[in-house]
């Protein structure tokens, strides 16, 4: 990666008096940089999520829930191969057992033979299997087919979902969707799993009103007892961390640390050597959520679902050793994909320098389930819009696409299949990321239209990856408790960042570890000595003797060694001074 420069985050013009008085400046400024416009939007009670009445069809999903639990119809949950469809599923899965329903199945698409999402084919097999009610979650938005054959069956469908909809809804009974034309709901960053979260807050209170609970004599379902699931799923799933997904997670991880969560997740924590009460967001998007993905990459969602779903912890740390060792295969798959990714750009004369705009990859031999990681590292590592593909059925390509900040490939997808009419066979996704469909006799016609399309959007300065920081610090920040009131100030995540510093620092001390990492000695502000690492420095740079004096963007972590916490930088980017 070209890093042009290190750059600060722009403070808007509000003063920090905004917020809470009490909040340390550094804290205030944190705040305001990542768009906090008030104090109310630091709240991480639970009492402070946004209403369930906001979200359009809420009603007549809760209706349609009702009469399910009434008349005891069998219901299929149909999900998606991710650690958000994963989480949605046990989500609903404990959820509505918990409400009374007694008929519950679900149903998550084999990647490799289905696809995403209730797709012809797999309604087939939900008609089939005698469903009366068919709930999707974290899909169902673009799929107009599948649920056209389940009405058509006589069979009523509820969609949850959050992906951006296309032209045209289905004809589904009830669609939930913060992004679906109409909806008011504030919030519309809700993963998946947040929704079909909200849609048991809906049922809980229509029950409610109905005295439903108090006629059968039972006690209301706790929710709250799934946050676990839903601050997992959120962060996997990388949505925005806004202010009411913040207090999902925030809820979630409180739940973690006071040893509340469930054995599935207790037990992917145990085989991921984390501690409960320590756990960070950032390890739900590290450690949990890849293990958990792992088996909708490369085998079956099941895995993770009854992982999620395990009555109990020694059940439940046999599947996640299963996804233990699925999550190392993938790693090293990945890395095979990773290096033969770069003799393809090698091949293409790519060095960094003279990159087009786009950048589209493919071997007949990849890995369709671990495609997106790799267009996720080499966006990362040129900084241009990436879509790996792998070789599918039936001629086909599947492709995963990776973003930069401000270019928008849903919907410059959506663009090329308008201008470029069967170009592109299916396609969906977000901002940030997306999948598609092409024919393989077009892939090359597909990289230039999708460089062409990108050429109108993307600007100079978008294409030059930059650092960006939160400023400098004062000597006195470089302490153990300033270091945990950053970490407690969270949780930080997509579009809340954790926050990186900038400042220059006298080089005392270098050395590289396992041909890899950077370990440093700094004196920074006031004098003050502290240990600093660089992972995955560059070997070939690193150590430079002739080097004294340094500039860095780091963040400030807390490193525990024999139960003994000590302060570190952890170094994201280092120029020679």
């Amino acid at each position: 990666m070209q890093v042009k420069q290190i750059s600060r985050r722009t403070l808007p013009a509000q003063s920090a008096s905004i917020l809470d008085p009490a909040l340390h400046p550094v804290l205030s400024r944190l705040y305001l940089s990542r768009g906090v416009s008030c104090a109310s939007e630091l709240q991480r009670q639970a009492s402070a999520l946004l209403p369930f009445t906001q979200l359009k069809d809420i009603d007549r999903a809760s209706a349609l829930l009702v009469a399910a639990l009434t008349s005891q119809q069998r219901i299929v949950i149909v999900g998606d191969f991710d650690a958000d469809g994963a989480t949605s599923t046990a989500v609903l899965m404990s959820g509505l057992k918990a409400f009374g329903f007694k008929y519950l199945e679900y149903l998550v698409p084999n990647r490799f033979e289905y696809g995403y999402g209730l797709t012809p084919e797999l309604a087939e097999i939900v008609v089939a299997q005698g469903a009366e009610l068919i709930i999707t979650v974290d899909n169902g938005i673009s799929a107009i087919e599948g649920v056209a054959l389940a009405k058509r069956a006589g069979v009523k469908v509820l969609v949850t979902d959050h992906h951006l909809p296309g032209n045209t809804l289905p004809d589904a009974d009830a669609i939930v969707n913060p992004n679906q034309p109409g909806c008011n709901f504030p919030s519309k960053a809700l993963a998946g799993v947040g929704v079909a979260f909200y849609l048991l807050l809906a049922l809980r209170s229509t029950l409610r009103d109905q005295g439903y609970f108090a006629a059968q004599g039972l006690t209301e379902p706790n929710v709250a007892e799934l946050l676990d699931l839903v601050a997992l799923g959120t962060v996997a799933d990388v949505v925005p961390l806004d202010a009411n997904n913040r207090i999902l997670v925030y809820q979630g991880l409180m739940r973690i640390r006071a040893g509340k969560c469930r054995p599935g997740i207790q037990a992917l924590i145990d085989v991921a050597n984390r501690d409960a009460a320590k756990l960070t967001a950032s390890d739900f998007g590290f450690a949990l959520g890849p293990r958990l993905n792992a088996a909708g990459r490369l085998d079956d969602m099941s895995l993770g679902i009854s992982c999620l779903l395990a009555p109990n912890l020694g059940l439940a740390r046999q599947y996640a050793a299963e996804l233990d060792n699925l999550n190392a295969e993938r790693r090293s798959i990945e890395q095979s994909m990773q290096q033969e990714a770069q003799a393809l750009l090698s091949q293409l004369s790519f060095d960094g320098s003279n990159l087009p705009e786009t950048l589209c990859l493919y071997r007949h031999d990849w890995h369709q389930g671990v495609i997106g990681i790799l267009a996720g590292r080499i966006k990362e590592q040129f900084h241009r819009p990436t879509i790996a593909f792998a070789k599918g059925d039936n001629g086909e390509l599947k492709g995963s696409a990776r973003s930069i900040n401000g270019f928008h490939i849903r919907d410059v997808l959506d663009e090329i299949a308008t201008q470029y009419p069967g170009l592109i066979k299916k396609f969906g996704g977000h901002a940030m990321a997306a999948g598609l469909t092409i024919s393989e006799d077009k892939l090359e016609t597909f990289a230039l239209a999708f460089n062409l399309t990108a050429k109108k959007y993307l600007t100079a300065e978008q294409l030059t990856a930059m650092v960006l920081t939160d400023g400098e610090l004062e000597a006195e920040c470089f302490e153990l408790s300033f270091a945990q009131l950053l970490q407690n100030a969270g949780p930080w995540g997509q579009a809340f960042p954790e926050p990186v510093f900038d400042g220059e620092f006298q080089l005392l001390s270098q050395k590289m570890l396992a041909d890899r990492h950077l370990k440093m000695l700094l004196k920074g502000p006031g004098g003050k000595l502290v240990d600093a690492i660089w992972f995955n420095a560059d070997n070939k740079a690193w150590p430079n003797v002739n080097i004294q004096r340094v500039r860095l963007a780091y963040q400030l972590d807390i490193n525990e060694y024999r139960e003994q916490q000590s302060l570190q930088l952890i170094v994201r980017y280092m120029e020679g001074l």
